[in-house]
């Protein structure tokens, strides 16, 4: 099992660890320990270097395989052995824009259920652009202004963003916990990672975000469009 730092310290860039397993096929390594994020919510995998024996080996991305995170390497190098030291750096630049990206659409998940009672239908992002799907049966230029307003005064608030681990009766004891319309957590998991927008949002969630709303930056709603009926999608981008 791969202890997975970033839940619990989305700001670790570089990281100690033992390789524990190799998979020629994928080639890829599997950490005792890792910072990087394999993707998922709609967040990226990271990318970044891992240092091996004296070998540097570009990181293209983490992947999750079960309990693991695998970590597929690039170039031809030599695939290390099972129990080699390695020193792992993600790349840092790209995984901030992310952390500011998806802090944000949980700035707007939040407005928008306090504001509107819609939930979220889907999201995806890329650094500093995202979107994200909703409820609604219809989104004029109007509302969008009212929304974008809403998201950069509570940005500007400067919330503070906190990360807990609860046992699952517990979190799901928290109303609204689960945002999206389809809850996405099977049975078998039995803690509930939590990201809490204090005074705004409260989601389960798996991915990184920053420690406070003032690192998001700017707002804006670059683009919406109707997905159907009651499917409306709204798009951001991320100023400095």
């Amino acid at each position: 099992m791969t202890e997975l730092i970033y839940q619990t310290d989305s700001y670790v860039k570089t990281f100690d660890a033992h390789v524990t397993a190799v998979d020629p096929e994928s080639r890829a390594v599997v950490l005792d320990r890792s910072a990087f994020y394999p993707g998922g919510g709609g967040q990226p995998a990271d990318r970044g270097t891992l240092v091996i024996d004296g070998v540097t080996y570009a990181v293209a991305r983490a992947k999750k395989a079960g309990a693991d995170v695998l970590h597929l390497l690039e170039g031809e190098a030599p695939l290390p052995q099972a129990g080699a030291r390695a020193v792992g750096e993600i790349d840092w630049e790209r995984r901030y824009k992310l952390m500011r990206t998806h802090t944000a659409l949980h700035v707007l998940c939040g407005v928008v259920f306090r504001d509107y009672g819609a939930s979220v239908t889907g999201g995806d992002m890329d650094p500093l652009d995202g979107r994200m799907d909703f409820e609604f049966e219809t989104m004029q230029r109007e509302l969008v202004d009212e929304i974008q307003n809403a998201v950069n005064a509570e940005v500007a608030k400067a919330h503070p963003v906190r990360v807990a681990i609860l046992p699952r009766e517990e979190a799901f004891q928290i109303p609204d916990l689960i945002r999206t319309k389809i809850n996405l957590l099977p049975e078998g998991i039995q803690e509930v990672r939590v990201v809490e927008i204090v005074g705004l949002d409260l989601q389960a969630d798996g991915g990184t975000h920053v420690a406070n709303t003032s690192e998001i930056g700017k707002i804006r709603i670059v683009d919406y469009k109707s997905k159907g009926k009651i499917n409306k999608r709204i798009y951001i981008a991320i100023e400095d």
